[in-house]
């Protein structure tokens, strides 16, 4: 637990640039302080102190306004960044190297006892407002845009943005890395592009036809 939490805490520094010193992240650093309580409520969750693990984790969703249930499995090297609005449910893995924004939800699809929230691979940034529902996979190295939903797998080294997230072609978008969201790829523009270049197309054999046709209409006319 401790390394974990020596992971978590090396990761603010490297993943913040506004960090600037132990006290300050270890005094307001909600993300951070999030992180520490779930290592400690997951300990005590798997050593069956269920109860005790819940009321831990509800007064750190109190102070931080991150919601972990202790039940979650969450590798090394953990980072939410502002954490405000963070919701991470009972099932979902998450592995290492993992950093995650404001509003994210990993949330679940079913009613019932079973695997049911999503499994987050290693060194996956996850965007503000994003939303990943159901027991689904999000391969290592991936990206989830801001504002996303992810209904489907999602595979490794992949950017998905979009309502449903919808995976980018990799030859056709060129891949964005660390904090540059505002370079996120557009899957709905080409797609307009391309169909207006369609419609042009349409036009201009609409007019051969229209030229084809007169030229018909007047050679009939002098027979």
């Amino acid at each position: 637990m401790l390394t974990d939490i020596r992971a978590d805490f090396h990761a603010v520094f490297e993943r913040d640039p506004a960090a600037r010193s132990s006290l300050e992240v270890i005094a307001a650093y909600p993300g951070f302080q999030a992180a520490v309580s779930h290592r400690i409520t997951h300990y005590l969750w798997r050593k069956n102190f269920k109860f005790a693990a819940r009321v831990m984790s509800h007064l750190s969703r109190f102070f931080t306004g991150v919601e972990i249930h202790p039940g979650a499995v969450i590798g090394k090297g953990f980072f939410i960044d502002h954490g405000m609005g963070v919701v991470i449910g009972e099932t979902s893995e998450i592995g290492e190297n993992v950093t995650i924004y404001h509003g994210v939800t990993l949330g679940g699809t079913s009613f019932t006892k079973e695997k049911r929230h999503p499994t987050i691979g290693n060194n996956v940034t996850i965007g503000a407002g994003a939303k990943i529902l159901g027991p689904l996979t999000v391969g290592d190295n991936s990206k989830v845009g801001a504002n996303s939903v992810v209904i489907r797998d999602v595979p490794p080294n992949s950017t998905v943005v979009g309502i449903p997230g919808s995976v980018v072609p990799g030859d056709i978008f060129p891949s964005y890395s660390g904090l540059d969201h505002n370079k996120l790829p557009d899957p709905i523009s080409p797609l307009i592009e391309r169909v207006k270049e369609l419609e042009e197309s349409v036009l201009a054999l609409k007019g051969e036809l229209d030229a084809i046709q007169d030229k018909e209409r007047r050679y009939k006319a002098v027979k």
